[in-house]
């Protein structure tokens, strides 16, 4: 620890801080604009000079090291001239109206530094020359008249991102902000995630939803977790009159740091289904609305006399439903009913292989994201992190970005191969494992007297048709790095290859994840919900859909069903089909519990109150399994722990 002075008060600061960061530690405020607590220090505004004793000149407060026994003043007279005279240039340089702006309301950044400076009026007379609005993003609008050019965003779009998509073209006052070669935004690289309209200061990029809808000082803001994936990233979900206005990350979630995708920001405000308003049940082939009472005791009529039989029923629940939920349905249709197959819409897709391997060693085996985000290389398995799971992918990218090398391992093409030092294309992933290995071994950087290396990498090179010089090429690279990282996906179904894999890692002390597909995929694994099913002579079929979107193939699943029963939040080909429909909240009008990818149990919580006709996934539940004579029990985080986990699974 350091002791420096500020405004005539002793702080203790931890050595490496900044100025700034001393000084908001110790609750001094210095205004900021091109600065953010999750940028490395820009000092490009020159907002928050201060006065350094000895210091010949006012400096940066957001770049200065503290050190030791340093004086400094932040509010004297001539800094505050300097401050104003810093937002008259800003001023004039573009066509800002603060004075007189009553549509950001404390909102700006600009609007609110202006007013701490007790600005009242122009300094310089501004430009006027207009500059053009980019409205062609389907999800965000560049208005280069209320940019400052502190390049905020260019440098979350690459720090935090990695995407690299923004960027400046000209000089001095005709800088302009860009995407990639100056094309337009919704023509452009950009991956839609949303970052730079959060960390934007003034109103210069915006999202079509919020804009205007709502000050900050009149929405509620709900700190909960995105259910889009099973990365579990935190967000702010923000309401007004009881809708969502807009979709923050939360800058302090441990998991994404405040980085989300497109599925977390923007897909749930441009949801348009149409909803299922009623309980229904369907009468002379006709879908009627009917009481609760009414559709319950049809469903329960249907199921109590098929307990235990193999042809009785079969429950599927989707991986978007809380644990709550997900163990309530295996109380009732497993536990209860005897029913043959009870499983989710996954069916294990992501999960089952990698279980099995973790009960076949009695040990967990998985690293976390964290791990993940501080690797410097990459092998990525059989998932294409830019489709899906992509807050995992910006790790990736933004590693990439500070050297970090990266190679894919896939048998389809990856859209993250253009970022590749290497790629493995072939169908036999386990054998890529191998022959990195004996590789390594070969060249001298690994020691195992077990593999016999030329002959192990010959077979890989066969087997792959891949060759030697690339294996050897990944082998080197690989052994030389301090922190690899193996992260694997759906696209492994043989437990060999995981085996390989799990191996190969052990064997270059390499972290490695897996990609668990939907929300809940791992609680559902846990459940032991991960087995296939077919639908075949079975009598009910009971699928507790939630605000999932059935695909068409799945929906197809159940047109030989003589009694299908659908909880689902939206109307869909699924519950067109239905004989029994039941109304249910969507991800963000219910509390539950999710396990994320690696392991941590969340919360997600309630942000708006759900319509009056519907009710939680957890409360249909419950209702049944009451009406059935089951009790649901309380049982559901401690039976997350029945079956052996492929990653610790750490209780909040």
């Amino acid at each position: 620890m350091i002791t420096i002075t500020i405004d005539a008060k002793k702080v203790e600061a931890v050595e490496g801080m900044t100025v700034l960061d001393a000084a908001k530690a110790a609750g001094i405020h210095i205004p900021t604009l091109c600065h953010h607590p999750n940028l490395t220090p820009y000092g490009g505004c020159r907002l928050c000079l201060v006065e350094i004793e000895g210091a010949r000149t006012l400096q940066p407060s957001c770049t200065m090291p503290a050190s030791n026994g340093m004086v400094i003043k932040t509010n004297t007279e001539e800094i505050r001239a300097t401050r104003r005279f810093v937002l008259d240039m800003i001023f004039s340089e573009r066509n800002h109206f603060c004075p007189y702006c009553e549509v950001s309301g404390g909102d700006c950044e600009l609007q609110k530094a202006a007013y701490e400076q007790d600005m009242t009026h122009w300094g310089f007379q501004p430009n006027w020359i207009p500059f053009q609005v980019d409205a062609s993003h389907p999800y965000i609008i560049m208005d280069q008249n209320r940019c400052i050019l502190c390049r905020r965003c260019v440098r979350a779009c690459t720090e935090l991102v990695g995407n690299s998509t923004l960027g400046f073209e000209e000089r001095g006052a005709k800088s302009q902000l860009i995407a990639d070669l100056a094309v337009p935004l919704g023509e452009s690289s950009c991956i839609s995630c949303g970052t730079c309209v959060q960390i934007c200061p003034t109103g210069s990029l915006i999202d079509r939803w919020s804009a205007y809808r709502g000050l900050e000082k009149d929405v509620e803001s709900h700190p909960t977790i995105c259910v889009g994936c099973s990365i579990g990233c935190g967000i702010e979900v923000q309401t007004r009159n009881n809708q969502i206005v807009r979709i923050y990350g939360d800058w302090d979630a441990k998991i994404n740091g405040g980085v989300i995708c497109k599925v977390g920001r923007f897909e749930p405000l441009a949801d348009q289904r149409e909803r299922v308003t009623s309980p229904m049940v369907r009468i002379d082939g006709q879908l009627k609305k009917v009481s609760w009472q009414e559709a319950l005791d049809l469903v329960t009529e249907k199921l109590r006399p098929l307990a235990g039989k193999s042809d009785g029923v079969v429950a599927i629940g989707s991986t978007r439903l809380s644990a709550e939920s997900l163990h309530l349905l295996k109380t009732i249709f497993k536990d209860g009913l005897k029913a043959s197959s009870v499983t989710t819409t996954e069916e294990g897709k992501h999960t089952t292989v990698f279980s099995k391997v973790a009960e076949k060693q009695q040990q967990s085996f998985e690293g976390t994201l964290n791990d993940v985000d501080q690797s410097d290389l990459f092998i990525i398995v059989g998932t294409d992190l830019v489709k899906e799971h992509e807050v995992a992918g910006f790790f990736v990218k933004r590693a990439r970005l500070k050297d970090a090398t990266l190679f894919v391992v896939d048998h389809s093409v990856n859209e993250m191969d253009s970022l590749a030092d290497g790629v493995f294309r072939t169908e036999q992933l386990g054998e890529i494992a191998r022959g990195l290995k004996a590789a390594m071994v070969k060249l001298g950087m690994m020691v195992d007297e077990s593999i016999q290396p030329d002959a192990m990498l010959e077979a890989a090179v066969k087997a792959t048709q891949i060759a030697d010089e690339v294996f050897m090429k990944a082998a080197y690279a690989i052994s030389s790095a301090k922190k690899p990282a193996v992260i694997m996906g759906s696209a492994i179904s043989k437990l060999e290859c995981v085996e390989e894999w799990v191996a190969f890692a052990k064997f270059v002390n390499a972290s490695l994840v897996s990609m668990k597909g939907g929300a809940n995929s791992l609680a559902a694994a846990q459940y032991q919900l991960d087995t296939p099913f077919s639908v075949n002579g079975h009598k009910v079929a009971y699928i507790a859909l939630g605000d999932e979107e059935p695909t068409e193939k799945f929906t197809a699943l159940f047109e030989s069903v003589p009694f299908l029963a659908v909880q689902a939040t939206y109307i869909s080909k699924l519950t067109a089909r239905a004989d029994v429909v039941l109304p249910v909240f969507n991800w963000a009008e219910q509390s539950g519990h999710f396990v994320s990818m690696d392991g941590h149990v969340q919360e997600s919580a309630t942000a708006i109150i759900g319509p009056a006709y519907a009710k939680s996934n957890q409360q249909v539940l419950e209702s049944l399994a009451d009406m059935l004579g089951f009790k649901a029990n309380t049982t559901w985080q401690s039976e997350l722990h029945h079956r052996q986990s492929v990653v610790s699974i750490e209780h909040a």
